[in-house]
């Protein structure tokens, strides 16, 4: 199967973003947009209150003021919004593949990809909370080749927060039991928060830029913690906690999620995160750092040996600064995470051998990655936007990573991933995004050509893809 001639890709793109945009246009009230409905309804603000140029979920010093608070500010109102996804995403070149079909799933197609159900608000002066579900429409794929929907546990925060105000200090306090780490974050440079577009399922967009790499702590999502913060005179961020497997009373927090992907963790992993911030006039900045030591059974099913566990260390830096005077909104994020990787006893110094069965050398007892991402937005109007970002991921060479396979594959043993994201969208109506994204490699598993042994190179995976987001 050959790929479509980028003509015919741009026209066809063109197309959809027309008469999907054209439509939404006619089905829903013109008004200015906002981001998670009920906050909107509980707080009475316009988006750009709280989210820079009015772009989910980026927050201005104000959005930021409303989480850490709790998510108390203002009056309880119906708790509940949905988001939805529709996409469609193209890969640059599909010819070298055995099965395209199962290599780029929907490659050129319009799909529904994915929603969320939230509750989400004040529930007291003291306590709100952050709940999100989601449904992946193609979360699985039978033998006959049709995909199957299910819905699981997504982010989720829920705090009790207070504040003391002083002529000279000002002291939010509170604690949150979440079920990612960073999730509780109220910066966008934080692991959990610098990809925000939902990233669907099937593998043609296996290579947009919500799957390139991105800072990230290793113990993941779907697990649950406890963690105390404190933020005074809007100068010094302090956050610590500590997750354990989301289990008992805390396994809603991993639900829907299968028991052979579920996180376990061994015992108590520590978190922490601390930064200092300014604001003045138009402008504010951070800069700040994060961590997290975890401890991930191998196999989530089997944790009867306390040594089948990975080691995980995980530090990193970031900065975010922020110019926002209507009609302009500028963001700058930069990123870097080193994560640590000491492997079981039963997957360090194993010997491995290449497809010609020549000996490589034994597998890695320790690995390091690291991954460092900058990113530029621009959005006038609380309309119209365009960023830019680079990622680059850099590693240990490991044999443990050397896998032949067309396509996916990795014939270095190297976790290099290297290039460039642009993007421009456009919000047209109330609680709708249109955004097209263009993502390019200059290196990918390790290498700039034949990174898969069968002649497949990193540009062959640049992709474009089309979102259309809406909330309501």
């Amino acid at each position: 199967m050959q790929s479509m001639p980028r003509s015919a890709v741009v026209r066809s793109i063109v197309r959809t973003v027309v008469l999907a945009g054209a439509f939404l246009c006619t089905a829903l009230p013109s008004a200015p947009a906002h981001a998670l409905p009920t906050f909107a309804r509980q707080t009475g603000q316009n988006c750009v209150a709280c989210h820079a140029g009015g772009q989910y979920p980026e927050l201005t010093p104000y959005g930021r003021l409303f989480k850490l608070t709790g998510y108390t500010i203002g009056e309880r109102t119906l708790p509940f919004a949905a988001m939805a996804v529709v996409s469609d995403s193209h890969v640059a070149n599909t010819s070298k593949s055995d099965d395209p079909r199962a290599d780029f799933q929907k490659n050129d197609a319009l799909i529904f990809a994915t929603a969320s159900g939230f509750v989400a608000g004040k529930v007291t002066d003291n306590i709100g909370a952050f709940l999100q579900v989601t449904y992946d429409n193609y979360a699985t794929q039978s033998d006959d080749g049709k995909f199957h929907g299910h819905t699981s546990a997504d982010n989720m925060d829920i705090r009790y927060a207070d504040r003391l105000i002083s002529p000279t200090n000002d002291l939010i306090f509170g604690v949150t039991a979440n079920n990612n780490p960073s999730v509780a974050d109220p910066w966008n440079s934080a692991a959990a928060w610098m990809q925000y577009v939902p990233v669907p399922s099937p593998t043609s967009s296996s290579f947009i830029d919500g799957n390139t790499p991105y800072p990230g702590i290793a113990a993941g999502g779907n697990i649950a913690g406890l963690a105390a913060y404190a933020y005074w005179n809007q100068l010094l961020y302090v956050e610590l906690g500590g997750y354990r497997t989301a289990s008992g009373i805390a396994s809603f927090m991993s639900a829907g999620v299968p028991k052979d992907e579920k996180t376990r963790l061994q015992g108590t992993n520590p978190y922490w995160r601390v930064t200092l911030s300014r604001e003045w006039g138009a402008h504010n900045i951070m800069v700040g750092t994060s961590g997290m030591i975890s401890d991930v059974y191998d196999d989530p099913l089997d944790t009867s040996d306390p040594r089948s566990v990975h080691h995980f260390r995980d530090i990193g830096i970031d900065s975010q600064y922020q110019y926002l005077l209507d009609p302009h909104a500028v963001t700058v994020q930069l990123a870097y995470m080193r994560d640590s990787h000491r492997y079981p006893y039963f997957l360090a110094d194993q010997p491995v051998t290449d497809i010609d069965g020549n000996p490589l050398p034994n597998t890695n007892t320790r690995d390091k990655t690291n991954v460092f991402r900058a990113k530029g937005s621009y959005i006038y109007q609380a309309k119209y936007g365009a960023s830019m970002a680079f990622f680059n991921q850099t590693g240990t060479t490991n044999s443990a990573l050397y896998d032949p396979t067309r396509v996916y594959g990795n014939i270095s043993g190297n976790p290099a991933i290297r290039g460039w994201t642009s993007e421009i969208f456009y919000t047209p109506v109330q609680y709708l995004r249109i955004g097209l994204q263009y993502t390019m490699y200059d290196r990918y598993n390790g290498a700039a050509r034949n990174y898969d042994g069968a002649g497949r190179n990193a540009g062959d995976n640049n992709s474009l893809f089309l979102y259309l987001w809406g909330a309501y």
